[in-house]
C-alpha cells in the first residue's frame, strides 16, 4: 500500500509516499480502505522531531473509509460499512489503515467530513471531562475558532455550559453561530472577559497556547480551574494541568457525536482537502496556522 512516511526530521520536504506492507487488524480492530485522513498540528510537530525520537515514522492518527477486514471479536460493524476513527499506530495517512477505535459515519457526512472529527472531538471531550464542565458552568476557551476549540465550544454548549471564546474579530460571527460569546484576544483580554462575566469564569481551557495561562488563572480563580492542550511548558511553570491522552481518552464521543451532528448541534468544517500525494503542502498550510476548520487528505 502507499503511505506517508519520513526518514529524517525536518521541513515538509522530508515527507515521502512509500510502499509499505498492508497492515492487518488485531483483536477488536478493523482495517479500512482509507478515503480521507485528517491532518493535525501534531503531524508537523512529529515531523520536526518534537515528539517521537525514532525513525522512520509513518503519519496520521485519524481516518475515514470503508471496512475491508475485521479483527477477531469484531461484531458491531461489517465489511463494506462506512466508519471513522483513530489509529493507535499513527499510520492513517495511507491507502489502508487499522482503526483501534471507530464508529459508523453519520449519514449526513462525507468521508472528508468524517475524517476531520476524531482527534478534535476526542481532545475536546477529554479536556471538558477533566475540567468538569457541566450544565451551569461558565467556561472561557482560548483559541475557540480552531478545530479543537470550536469542537469544545459546541460540546460544552451541548452540556448546558455558558461559553466565552477568544478569537480574532474576523471569527466572532462564527463563534456566535456555535453558541459562544466572542471576545478578541490580545492586550486587555481580562477586561473584555470581565465585561461579560464580572465575577470571572468558573473554568478555562487553553486550546491555542500563546502564553495566556496567567490571565486564565486570574479569571478562573486559580490554576486548578484551568487546563491547556497547547502549552506544556506553561502548564508546568504555572501549575496548570496539561491534558494528555495517556490520562484516559474520551473515546466514547466517537459513538455519540452522530446524534449531535444529525440534530444540527455540531459541525466541524473542512477548510481544505489535498490529494495524498500533496501531503507536504498540507503540512505547510497546517503549520502556517491560519485556517478555520480541518485540513484533510483525500485518498482515491
Amino acid at each position: 500500500m502507499k503511505a506517508v512516511r519520513f526518514s529524517q526530521f525536518g521541513g515538509p520536504e522530508v515527507l515521502e509516499i512509500v510502499d509499505l506492507p498492508d497492515p492487518h487488524p488485531g483483536p477488536g480492530q478493523v482495517r479500512i480502505a482509507v478515503r480521507a485522513a485528517g491532518v493535525n498540528p501534531s503531524d508537523w510537530k512529529k515531523r520536526k522531531g518534537l515528539m517521537d525520537p525514532e525513525l522512520p515514522q509513518t503519519m496520521g492518527y485519524e481516518a475515514a473509509g470503508v471496512v475491508d477486514e475485521l479483527g477477531e471479536g469484531v461484531a458491531d460493524v461489517a465489511v463494506g460499512d462506512r466508519v471513522f476513527g483513530l489509529s493507535d499506530a499513527g499510520a492513517a495517512q495511507a491507502e489502508l489503515a487499522v482503526l483501534s477505535s471507530y464508529a459508523p459515519i453519520p449519514a449526513s457526512l462525507d468521508f472528508a467530513g468524517a475524517a476531520a472529527l476524531p482527534s478534535a472531538i476526542e481532545t475536546a471531550t477529554r479536556a471538558l471531562d477533566q475540567l468538569g464542565v457541566r450544565s451551569g458552568s461558565t467556561l472561557l476557551i482560548n483559541g475557540a475558532s480552531g478545530s479543537v476549540g470550536s469542537a469544545a465550544v459546541q460540546l460544552a454548549v451541548a452540556r448546558g455550559a455558558r461559553v466565552i471564546g477568544t478569537a480574532s474579530p474576523a471569527n466572532h460571527d462564527y463563534l456566535r453561530s456555535l453558541g459562544a460569546e466572542p471576545v478578541a484576544y490580545g492586550e486587555g483580554l481580562a477586561g473584555r472577559v470581565r465585561a461579560l462575566a464580572p465575577g470571572g469564569v468558573d473554568l478555562a481551557l487553553d486550546a491555542a497556547g500563546s502564553g495566556i495561562l496567567p490571565e486564565l488563572i486570574a479569571l478562573a480563580g486559580g490554576p486548578e480551574h484551568v487546563m491547556t492542550i497547547a502549552d506544556f511548558a506553561g502548564a508546568r511553570e504555572h501549575g496548570v494541568r496539561f491534558s494528555r491522552g495517556d490520562d484516559g481518552r474520551a473515546l466514547y464521543v466517537l459513538a455519540e457525536i452522530g446524534r449531535l451532528i444529525e440534530s444540527g448541534r455540531f459541525s466541524l468544517p473542512v477548510a481544505r482537502t489535498f490529494p495524498l500525494a500533496e501531503v507536504a503542502e498540507a503540512h505547510r498550510v497546517s503549520e502556517d496556522g491560519h485556517m478555520r476548520g480541518k485540513l484533510v487528505l483525500v485518498v482515491d
